[in-house]
């Protein structure tokens, strides 16, 4: 059976504390997460046990994330020897939308146009429930981070999904109306 790995992850700083989105490296992971076709089941990592991340994303038979390759990976590159990116099979889903219209998407955009489903939280909600876990040690922080993030990776995975049954997505353009666009995931 073919393993389709979904991922996700949150980070503990934002661009702003690090200086800039090309600080990827210094932000720092609060969680991750991945959804695996072959084992039918959600892996949630902390920073500590990125390498076990990494050894299963390595593992899959396709990466599958939502500008994971632009920014997740940046972000995890600082525990591995090897280019992330080149280790493993990749489809961006942000990736392959944006080079068909010429602009960026927002997952919370495709994820509600083509299934009616919307996220539940921001990513700066993320960055504040890590800033009270790092001060209150409260568990409960971590596992709202981890709620979001699995998430996100079943929002992505449902929208991977939806493209391949139909050969296509919706998103809400910027004139407010719902636009398809063909994929060939």
């Amino acid at each position: 059976m073919e393993d389709i790995v979904y991922f996700d992850l949150e980070t503990r700083r934002s661009a702003a504390q690090v200086g800039g989105w090309h600080q990827t490296a210094k932000m720092g992971i609060s969680v991750s997460v991945t959804y695996s076709t072959k084992l039918d089941e959600y892996r949630i990592y902390t920073e500590e046990e990125t390498g076990d991340l990494i050894d299963q994303l390595r593992g899959a038979d396709l990466v599958v994330g939502y500008n994971h390759v632009g920014f997740d990976y940046g972000v995890v590159q600082p525990h591995t020897l090897w280019n992330i990116g080149e280790m493993t099979r990749n489809l961006d889903l942000c990736t392959d939308l944006s080079e068909k219209i010429g602009h960026r998407l927002k997952l919370d955009s495709v994820a509600t146009a083509s299934l009616g489903l919307t996220k539940t939280a921001e990513g700066t909600d993320a960055l504040k429930w890590w800033a009270e876990y790092e001060q209150t040690k409260d568990v409960s922080k971590l596992i709202d981070i981890a709620y979001y993030c699995c998430y996100d990776v079943k929002v992505t995975m449902a929208v991977h999904r939806f493209g391949v049954e139909n050969g296509y997505v919706l998103y809400d353009d910027r004139n407010g109306n719902i636009a398809k666009i063909g994929v060939d995931w």
